[in-house]
C-alpha cells in the first residue's frame, strides 16, 4: 500500500482503526465486514480536503449530489448482506465513490455495480484500479433495471432510497438470497428483502437518510 493509501495523521491506520472500535460499540459484530472496513483506505474515497474526516461516522459529499455513507451505515448494510453466506455474485446499485464496492469486494467473489452518473463513475474506476481490486465490474446503467444479464444474484444492495422494488429488481434475486436497501419518502428506514420459494418477505428495520434513487443516466 503506498503512502496516500496508508495515511498519515487523521488518516492513518491507527484513525481506522478507532473506527472499527466504534463501530463494534455500536453494535457491528460481523468481524469479516470490521476487517474489511480495518483494510480499506476510506479516505482516497473522498475529496482531499475532506480526507481527514473519512473515519467520522458522517456521511460527506462527493460531488454530483452524491454522498459517501457514514463507516456504520456501510458496515450495517454489508452485514446484512453477508447473513447469506454464500455470496458468489452481488449486485450494487449506486456505484457512488466506490467505498461500499470495495466493501463488498471483500465479502463476495463478484461484484456488480451499476452507476448513472458517468462522470462519477469513470474518477471511481480509476480509484478501484489503483486498490488493484480485480472482482468488481462496473457498469455505466439505470441502476433500478438491475443488470439481468449477470444475474440472479446472491444479494443485491441499493445504496440510495427509494419509494419501491420495481419488479424487474425482485427478480434477479436468487431464491434464498436478500436484497438491502432505503425505502421511504420523509421518513427513510433500512430494510431486506428476502425471497423464497414462496415468494418474498420484508423486514423494516431502523430509520436512515439516504439520498434519492434517480432513474435514467448522465452521461457528462
Amino acid at each position: 500500500m503506498n503512502v496516500r493509501h496508508s495515511g498519515i495523521g487523521m488518516t492513518s491506520q491507527r484513525t481506522r482503526m478507532r473506527m472499527i472500535e466504534r463501530l463494534r460499540a455500536q453494535g457491528i459484530a460481523d468481524e469479516v465486514i470490521l476487517s474489511a472496513m480495518g483494510t480499506i483506505p476510506r479516505h482516497i474515497f473522498v475529496e482531499e480536503a475532506l480526507a481527514s474526516r473519512a473515519y467520522e461516522d458522517v456521511a460527506l459529499p462527493i460531488n454530483y449530489g452524491q454522498t459517501i455513507s457514514s463507516p456504520w451505515i456501510v458496515a450495517r448494510m454489508s452485514e446484512l448482506l453477508h447473513v447469506t453466506s454464500n455470496l458468489e455474485k452481488v449486485l450494487e446499485i449506486g456505484t457512488g465513490c466506490g467505498y461500499q464496492t470495495a466493501v463488498l469486494a471483500k465479502i463476495a467473489q463478484k461484484v456488480y455495480s451499476i452507476e448513472r452518473i458517468g462522470p462519477l463513475l469513470t474518477r471511481t474506476r480509476v480509484r478501484l484500479q489503483e486498490l488493484q481490486i480485480r472482482n468488481i465490474y462496473l457498469k455505466h446503467a439505470d441502476g433500478l433495471l438491475g443488470l439481468a444479464e449477470a444475474g440472479p444474484f446472491d444479494g443485491i444492495i441499493m445504496t440510495a432510497v427509494t419509494t419501491h422494488v420495481p419488479t424487474t429488481l425482485l427478480e434477479q434475486i436468487v431464491v434464498g438470497g436478500r436484497m438491502v436497501f432505503p425505502k421511504g419518502t420523509q421518513k427513510q428506514n433500512l430494510c431486506v428483502i428476502e425471497r423464497n420459494s414462496q415468494g418474498y418477505t420484508e423486514t423494516v428495520l431502523e430509520e436512515v437518510n439516504f439520498v434519492p434513487m434517480l432513474a435514467g443516466v448522465i452521461k457528462k
